[in-house]
């Protein structure tokens, strides 16, 4: 494989590691996922009027390239390239007797001709979600859209919102490490009267996904009009869905989520998502801290993931590829084509001092079908997933080490922070012609930076190498690459 030498790397988070702070702004925190934490909002006013000539504007603007070098070129996989500029502008109303309002929008436009094949329709810009609009025929273009739209209530320590918002928990999440966040309309309530208590409710109508300009389904798969992303089910399409299913190819999803941390040091957490003639899920989860030593502290956590089929499977059957059937399962590496039921155990330890977070994961996917999560919400997210990659396959065995270092918490170089993983990803031979996904190891490094002559800006530089093995019969491997990120934010 075309293996990068990691002193590369290496030297590109040396050219950031120049003298900066982290990136806050007055109002603003940029997560390490890039999604904003609001720490300045507006508070309660006294008239109507008042909660518009009271409300914020928020602005953000963006700067993402993506690079692609695969091991081997053929007609569909070549080297390439994207770049977008875009941003968002969101706007918060003030808080009249609890109520309030938020309207974000985002854009972007690519900054290169046309990314494709040729005379051909294949579309690299798939692969960088929503640097700019990807169309069927393969071009490209500036799109913009309010993602955002929602009304708000607050009451105490409940908050209701209703309409276009993000939504975050184990299987859904807004996942705006791009240019526009995934987001959902819906009406979700949360309440924290139960003291260490949280607890929320979302009844979810439609998702619009990162590179779309409009809401669609959240389960129905259609390249470029419903749900195409890099999780989802693609037997679940809407042609399937009325021949084989209820015929509901807009479902609403149902989430419950509760999280407990009235005993000291141990984290509960628990989320159901229902999606009637479909499936059910159910997650639990238990992280415990504790103290080692005088500086460190070690948590382990486990993770229990079960998928119920309510449905999906008689439709498109047990894997996501959508080519197995209950009369190929055999075939195929599957012990049932027509059902869905499955699930994932988790285990992770991650122990943490001062600046260092350290941590090991392992995960594995029980022999079924494979688990369905095309929400932005990764199933084995924190435990072993690497960037851009689908772990949650049947039968799949993961494991991932991962470390974090805060270079301006040491004390060493202000604002640098840089984060790497390492995943072995061990797939099911038998489902591996299936699947499309063959036993890899990934290296992928993440490095932030902020610059105290450049306030309120922050670059991030992103870079995987992935080793993997041919697909299955064949002696040229195209599925081997390595990927490379780089991003500028700006808030204002």
């Amino acid at each position: 494989m075309k293996l990068v030498n990691l002193s590369i790397a290496a030297a590109a988070v040396c050219v950031l590691s120049t003298s900066a702070y982290a990136l806050k702004s007055e109002d603003r925190i940029v997560k390490g996922n890039y999604q904003i934490e609001y720490t300045k909002v507006p508070g309660e006013v006294n008239s109507i009027t008042e909660m518009f000539t009271e409300g914020e504007v928020y602005g953000r603007l963006r700067s993402n390239m993506f690079w692609w070098d695969w091991e081997n070129e053929n007609s569909a996989v070549q080297d390439n390239n994207m770049w977008g500029l875009g941003g968002s502008l969101v706007y918060k109303t003030g808080y009249f007797h609890g109520f309030g309002a938020t309207a974000g929008f985002y854009g972007t436009v690519p900054v290169h001709n046309d990314n494709t094949l040729g005379t051909g329709t294949t579309n690299y810009g798939k692969a960088g979600k929503d640097t700019y609009h990807t169309r069927a025929d393969g071009s490209e273009g500036a799109m913009g859209n309010f993602a955002e739209a929602y009304l708000e209530y607050k009451n105490g320590k409940t908050n209701v919102k209703v309409g276009r918002q993000g939504i975050d928990s184990i299987m859904l999440a807004t996942n705006d490490t791009k240019m526009i966040p995934n987001t959902f309309e819906a009406a979700v309530i949360e309440n924290k009267d139960i003291p260490g208590t949280t607890l929320r409710a979302g009844y979810i109508m439609a998702q619009k996904l990162r590179d779309h300009q409009s809401f669609h389904s959240v389960i129905a798969y259609e390249k470029y009009n419903e749900n195409d992303d890099s999780g989802v089910h693609k037997g679940l399409t809407p042609a399937n869905i009325r021949s084989r299913g209820a015929g509901d190819v807009d479902p609403e999803m149902v989430l419950v989520t509760a999280q407990n941390t009235s005993v000291p040091n141990l984290k509960l957490n628990a989320e159901y998502v229902a999606l009637n003639g479909f499936f059910n899920t159910a997650v639990a989860e238990a992280n415990y801290k504790i103290k080692a030593g005088d500086s460190w502290t070690v948590t382990p956590g486990v993770r229990y993931l079960r998928q119920m089929d309510d449905g999906a499977g008689k439709i498109g059957g047990a894997s996501l590829s959508g080519t197995v059937t209950a009369a190929n399962a055999a075939s195929k590496g599957y012990k049932n084509g027509d059902n869905v039921d499955g699930s994932i155990i988790m285990a992770r330890l991650v122990a943490a001092t001062g600046p260092l977070e350290l941590s090991a994961g392992y995960s594995e996917v029980s022999d079924d079908a494979d688990i369905i999560a095309p929400w932005r919400g990764f199933p084995t997210g924190g435990y072993t997933r690497s960037m851009a990659q689908v772990d949650w396959i049947a039968n799949t065995k993961n494991w991932a080490v991962k470390a974090a270092y805060d270079f301006e918490k040491a004390g060493l170089v202000p604002g640098l922070k840089v984060a790497a993983d390492y995943e072995n990803m061990n797939f099911d031979d038998a489902k591996a012609a299936t699947s499309g996904f063959t036993d890899r190891n990934i290296f992928h490094v993440d490095a932030w930076q902020t610059f105290k002559t450049l306030p309120n800006t922050e670059f991030k530089f992103r870079f995987a190498t992935v080793d993997a093995d041919p697909a299955v019969g064949a002696t040229t491997d195209y599925n081997s690459y390595n990927e490379y990120r780089f991003e500028v934010n700006y808030l204002f």
